[in-house]
């Protein structure tokens, strides 16, 4: 933010005539700046999307899913693994979509409080998404967990300890496992994104403190 921080220091400095024009030139700066971040946001999450679409097809198939989970559950988590795609799918659609709606409105803004809307209004949107998808990991894999306890064979000798008098230790150790495991993934996707898309949402942040700085 150079340029800006220039143009800020001759405004405060020179007349007011002079004020008026650097005044809108920041103005138009800080839109620009803007628009592109949400540009790279809408791209971002595109790429994303396509990027977890590749990874699906090529290792996430059926031969992967017979392999890893067995003949037992292999029509369940076919089905569950179906109907996962499609609501992920839509959803993450639905936000694309909002992303690109953020990014024309935000390039056709023309005033100070309008502009201040559409930053704040991107900035949730990208939170709502950020939230979704560690949610959504969540709630698939407790669902594919529950199939594998109460329908895998391969869980029969641990289901059968937990029946036994050394059971209640056991469950306790698996549930220690699984919810550390599955801390550890979300947190590393919280980085992920947080990497991803916290450096644009915080440049937006900063943007929205310049504007409230001026009165066009």
């Amino acid at each position: 933010m150079e340029e800006l921080d220039l143009l800020k220091k001759a405004w405060q400095k020179d007349s007011h005539s002079f004020n008026q024009v650097t005044e809108n030139e920041i103005y138009s700066m800080i839109h620009k700046r803007s628009s592109s971040i949400v540009k790279w946001i809408l791209i971002i999450s595109i790429l994303e999307f396509v990027f977890w679409n590749i990874i699906s097809v090529m290792y996430l198939g059926d031969s992967y899913i017979r392999k890893k989970y067995g003949a037992d559950i292999y029509e369940y988590v076919v089905e569950i693994n179906t109907i996962y795609n499609i609501i992920n799918y839509t959803v993450v659609a639905v936000f694309i979509y909002l992303f690109y709606k953020n990014y024309k409105r935000i390039s056709t803004t023309t005033s100070t409080k309008q502009l201040m809307g559409d930053i704040l209004r991107t900035r949730k949107t990208v939170q709502y998404y950020v939230w979704f998808n560690i949610l959504f990991f969540v709630v698939g894999t407790l669902v594919i967990l529950y199939v594998q306890f109460n329908y895998d064979s391969k869980f029969a000798t641990l289901m059968q300890k937990i029946h036994e008098d050394s059971g209640y230790m056991t469950l306790c150790k698996s549930l220690a496992i699984i919810l550390g495991f599955m801390l550890l993934v979300v947190v590393a996707i919280w980085l992920f994104y947080k990497l991803i898309y916290g450096i644009l949402l915080g440049k937006l942040s900063k943007n929205y403190k310049e504007l409230q700085k001026i009165d066009l």
